[in-house]
């Protein structure tokens, strides 16, 4: 089947763009080609600065006939109704239509015959819809063709559109359009310096092996490897250890076509900066990678850049140019930390009066105030000194008014580290003022230190209470305090650090301090508590586990101690995984099924206890027994919090529920009995609930 080649040449696509514009291409071509019935095998798109390509193969050369039927009128009906149907059908009498009964009458049905077109002419019919459409973040209009009504809008200037359409043992035919007067071709463009000649290409393995004599590389992935590959040869050449920066990688790839990496150097005496701001200095202004010595960790006075060309003269006027702007960048760089040293981090304090946090949540001297004093209580909790923890939250924020941050936002928290030890503060302090923003993400990394955590969980506890007394939470995909990333933190921090605290009173401490306090200010606590368990389930679900096992838990009420829900949950999903565990939920389930039908019938709940001499059958009297002994042993283990042990103990009531199922009709014809019955299947449903509401465990 014929193959079809696209792509649309332009003027430099930013970086940025380049690979959901491509994953565009692919989608609103693919799925118009499905609409139209022409169901391909593959496609694939690929991306450069000045071209989005597509290749799909596969695709029938012409479309399938369509055959429908079409219901008309009543035999009999208006001679309007039966010209509009034959209108409608292409039918030149009713003598081509047949005549359908139904109990309503006889209709009219026609049959339209709808013949497929050649695939090509689809093609020419939807590219130029698709590309007049496209759904670029950002657009322009330019030339003599911007002041015409209806040009064609771009994320720059479009200069040539290749399409082609053809088998693979065949000269392909070139699909027939055009777009704001650029008529779609053979031809395309290499390298903008090394390689400007037009190239008349074919079908795309002839493309790409074109562009790669003309000096283009057409895939991301092998442009991201080449440089990758080269710079880590490059410095370890000279000794040296390349510091990796996927997210930077990403972004130079989407700069050339073909990648050239080339090494630069800049003056000891900038070095004397902390590694992360020349980094970040470098990384910012010239999206060049830094180099560090393997012995030491520390950066060196080398830069890698890539450049988009191969100079004559092997790089040296590139290299001197980008050395020239990184000089003046790091000495720039240099002068704002050397001037944020000049001036304490409590100093500066006094400026966050006049900044406000949120309007309806006050300053940032307000707010910093709150963190110290849930801080100071957090302390004791997770085994921080409180002298520290309310030092290190009252300077925790203090590097927000400094020089580089204010430069580079990124490395806030961090420079509050450097400038914290270089004034003298304690390590641990000097730590949770970086520390305290963290983690930021599921892959970030969990504080350890006890102050740290204090004024983490402090943090991250006064902005999830702050903004949800004044009823911002999150709603659908909307999240823009970043809430569940916060309450994410606290999971984590309380998890990984093995805290015992109660969320509700952390909570209801934070709810105090705040100056405005909501209509429902009781209810506030339990509200958070339960968007904690919802993030609990997505951070389970995300991890493989069983997110309705936290329901089952969270069902028992009275739980805020996070560390006990997790452990139970753990246990309670291994007791699952084995035989006793799934046969004991299903009889569990079926007790709970029968008596939710029995109760629901007789309007009553059969509570209390059951009378022992009622059992008429040894089934019973087994079942009464192993459930009082499994009450007993698993209340004992769930005080000693020894949940495995919990789930051993349940896990002896399977053989007796079992047994009692298979040998024993519930609902008696002595009314009596029944009711008897039916209590044992609630002391069932009450032994287990010790340790989780089984009804909320999904089969």
């Amino acid at each position: 089947m014929p193959d079809l080649l696209l792509e649309l040449f332009s003027e430099e696509i930013p970086a940025r763009m380049q690979a959901k514009a491509a994953d565009d291409l692919r989608r609103l071509v693919t799925d118009k080609l499905v609409a139209e019935g022409l169901v391909y095998e593959g496609a694939k798109a690929f991306a450069t600065p000045r071209r989005l390509a597509l290749t799909v193969h596969g695709i029938p050369a012409r479309q399938p006939d369509l055959k429908t039927e079409r219901r008309g009128p009543k035999v009999g009906a208006p001679d309007a109704a039966v010209q509009g149907f034959l209108k409608a059908t292409g039918l030149k009498s009713l003598d081509e239509a047949k005549i359908q009964r139904d109990p309503k009458g006889d209709f009219y049905i026609g049959l339209i015959e709808k013949p497929g077109r050649d695939a090509i002419d689809v093609l020419a019919e939807i590219l130029p819809v698709i590309i007049r459409t496209f759904p670029w973040p950002k657009s322009m209009r330019w030339g003599a063709r911007s002041a015409k009504s209806g040009s064609l809008s771009w994320v720059r200037p479009l200069h040539a559109i290749t399409a082609t359409f053809g088998l693979e043992t065949e000269e392909p035919d070139v699909v027939k359009f055009s777009v704001d007067g650029i008529e779609a071709g053979q031809t395309t463009y290499g390298h903008r310096f090394l390689a400007p000649s037009a190239i008349s290409v074919r079908r795309f393995e002839d493309y790409e092996a074109k562009l790669l004599d003309a000096k283009v590389v057409l895939d991301a992935e092998r442009r991201k490897d080449a440089i990758l590959t080269d710079a880590k040869q490059l410095a370890f050449a000279q000794g040296f250890e390349l510091v990796e920066d996927q997210n930077l990688l990403d972004e130079v790839s989407g700069l050339v076509e073909w990648p050239v990496v080339l090494m630069g150097s800049f003056e000891q005496e900038f070095l004397k900066t902390p590694d992360e701001v020349i980094r970040a200095t470098i990384r910012n202004n010239q999206k060049c990678f830094v180099v560090r010595d393997p012995k030491t960790g520390r950066l060196t006075n080398k830069f890698v850049l890539t450049a988009n060309i191969e100079a004559t003269d092997g790089g040296k006027v590139i290299v001197s140019g980008n050395e020239r702007v990184i000089r003046a960048r790091l000495s720039d760089a240099k002068f704002f930390y050397e001037t944020d040293l000049k001036t304490k981090l409590e100093d500066r304090l006094p400026k966050f009066e006049q900044i406000v946090f949120h309007e309806k949540l006050g300053t940032q001297a307000a707010r910093i105030k709150r963190i110290e004093r849930l801080a100071a209580e957090i302390a004791p909790l997770v085994g921080a000194d409180v002298v520290k923890a309310t030092r290190a939250a009252h300077l925790a924020k203090a590097d927000l008014l400094t020089e580089v941050v204010g430069e580079f936002p990124e490395v806030q928290g961090l420079m509050g580290k450097y400038y914290a030890l270089a004034q003298g503060e304690d390590a641990s302090v000097a730590a949770a003022c970086e520390e305290h923003y963290k983690p930021q993400g599921p892959a970030d990394r969990v504080p350890t230190d006890p102050v740290s955590v204090a004024v983490a969980l402090a943090d991250k506890i006064d902005t999830l209470v702050g903004f949800w007394a004044i009823d911002e939470k999150p709603t659908g995909s909307k999240d823009p305090y970043a809430l569940r990333r916060a309450a994410l933190g606290v999971i984590r921090l309380i998890a990984e650090n093995a805290l015992r605290l109660s969320l509700m009173k952390v909570a209801a401490s934070a709810l105090a301090g705040l100056s405005v306090k909501p209509a429902d200010a009781e209810k506030l606590p339990s509200d958070l508590l339960a968007f904690f368990a919802d993030r609990l389930k997505v951070q389970l679900r995300e991890q493989g586990a069983r997110h309705d096992l936290v329901d089952a838990v969270f069902a028992l009420g009275g739980q805020d101690d996070l560390l006990m829900i997790v452990r139970r949950v753990d246990a309670l999903g291994k007791f699952l995984e084995s035989d006793d565990g799934k046969n004991l939920l299903a009889g569990t389930k079926r007790a709970s099924n029968i008596l939710s039908i029995e109760e629901k019938k007789d309007k009553r709940t059969f509570d209390g206890a059951p009378d022992a001499a009622l059992y008429g059958l040894d089934e019973e009297k087994a079942l009464a027994k192993a459930i009082g002994e499994v009450k007993a042993e698993a209340s004992a283990a769930v005080a000693k919090e020894d949940f495995a042990a919990a789930m051993s103990a349940m896990a002896k009531l399977r053989p007796p529920v079992d047994a009692f199922f298979d040998k024993v009709r519930v609902n008696d014809d002595d009314a009596k009995v029944r009711e008897n019955r039916l209590k044992l299947l609630n002391e069932i449903r009450s032994a287990t609930r010790g340790v989780a509401d089984f009804s909320k465990i999904q089969d």
